[in-house]
């Protein structure tokens, strides 16, 4: 068992700080307050996050509902987040490119930025906020996709982390 914790240790250090993610607008497997949703203010929530990997150069962010009925239906695209960075503010301006690199994409309703659950009457939809710190800045556009953002991030995730909110109309 000693070899088992010293191994552990010396060669498999990021299993000591895992990526964590929270959101101050929400708590992990609750509902989503309307105001974050397209039946109110449609306002990007707080997300923040801790213990990110020493040689992180980048993050992503991708907001997605797995219930939609055609398919994972995105919400939230950002990419090249600085290292330096520990959060996103509540209702990010809905522009594609910041000052500091930082890039929001297009979601599934064509639009940059967040747009927030708009789920059809029914059975309540799972929103997952996905966190990913890279070992690279990645050479897109906001014009880019959650399937474009993903293919690029392949074989650069340092860590992830996630968290869900739910919300039904």
């Amino acid at each position: 068992m000693r070899w088992v914790m010293i191994f552990i240790f010396l060669f498999l250090p990021s299993l000591a700080s895992a990526l964590e993610i929270k959101s101050g607008s929400f708590l992990n497997e609750s509902d989503i307050p309307s105001e974050y949703t397209c039946d109110a203010q449609n306002v990007s929530p707080q997300i923040s996050w801790s213990q990110a990997p020493d040689n992180t150069v980048s993050f992503v962010l991708i907001c997605d509902d797995p219930d939609s009925p055609s398919k994972s239906w995105t919400h939230w695209v950002v990419f090249n987040i600085p290292k330096e960075k520990s959060s996103l503010q509540e209702k990010l301006p809905a522009i594609g490119t910041f000052d500091d690199g930082m890039i929001q994409g297009r979601n599934d309703f064509g639009k940059t930025g967040y747009y927030g659950p708009c789920p059809p009457p029914g059975d309540p939809h799972r929103y997952f906020f996905k966190l990913f710190a890279l070992d690279i800045e990645l050479l897109l556009d906001e014009n880019s996709s959650k399937d474009d953002v993903l293919g690029r991030i392949e074989g650069h995730i340092l860590a992830q982390a996630q968290i869900f909110g739910r919300y039904q109309r």
